[in-house]
């Protein structure tokens, strides 16, 4: 499959009893991503059940919402624009207190051999970030890394301007969640709408670009397989 987009409102969403969560999966191996799955989960008020991951790993984005997540005991703080790590074969709970739903992204991957442990600290403010540049219309501020235990793949937050830069390939496999904005997502010589909630599979090398319409900035979650740097690309277009 050479690519893979679709609205987070296109696909079914399921709640086991008991929990308080309500899980979209909106990205797996059935869209194309072998390795990354993404799901979108939204926290009603309360106490979610315990979660443990066995042979997976997960990094967490915080879409809406203020709550806590509790690993091993231990408590961590959850707001808007936070990344957050969990290794594979932790237990972790979701508190929610409410009024407001707590919308986060979760994206896991397989554990790899000889992964290093986690590290104490579990998340990550966009705000104590640096941004960094990735082209004149494109910058990015890192999330869950390797400052948290996250060696396997690098989760970042992306702001695009107004633009349609040249088409081009990263080296690494990608998920993208569209956090705010609009615009279209020019695939392997397809163009399709994207907005605020759209889900996107890039394998590596697959020719693409996000186009912003406007008027204000696009933002993009991603999270790509192996670890390393948002702005690398293997080619690009010339325009």
């Amino acid at each position: 499959m050479r690519g893979f987009v679709i609205s987070e409102a296109a696909v079914e969403p399921w709640r086991e009893d008991g929990d308080t969560a309500t899980v979209r999966l909106t990205i797996d191996r059935s869209s194309g991503s072998e390795k990354l799955e993404q799901r979108v989960i939204r926290f009603a008020p309360g106490r979610s059940k315990l979660y443990r991951l066995e042979e997976r790993q997960e990094v967490v984005y915080v879409v809406s919402g203020r709550g806590t997540l509790s690993v091993g005991g231990r408590a961590h703080d959850l707001e808007p624009d936070m990344g957050a790590y969990i290794a594979a074969g932790e237990s972790f709970e979701v508190e929610n207190p409410g009024p407001e739903e707590l919308v986060l992204v979760a994206v896991s991957f397989p554990q790899a051999n000889g992964a290093a442990p986690p590290t104490e600290r579990r998340t990550i403010r966009r705000a104590d970030r640096p941004t960094l540049p990735a082209g004149e219309e494109r910058r990015f501020e890192y999330l869950a890394d390797e400052e948290v235990g996250s060696h396997d793949v690098t989760q970042f937050l992306g702001v695009i301007d107004p633009s349609r830069v040249p088409a081009h390939g990263h080296v690494y496999d990608e998920v993208i969640y569209v956090v705010e904005g609009e615009g279209t997502l020019h695939l392997d010589g397809k163009s399709t709408p994207v907005s605020t909630g759209s889900c996107i599979h890039l394998p590596p090398k697959i020719p693409h670009t996000l186009e912003n319409h406007g008027p204000g900035p696009m933002r993009v979650l991603g999270v790509f397989h192996p670890a390393g740097d948002p702005a690398g690309r293997a080619f690009e277009e010339t325009k």
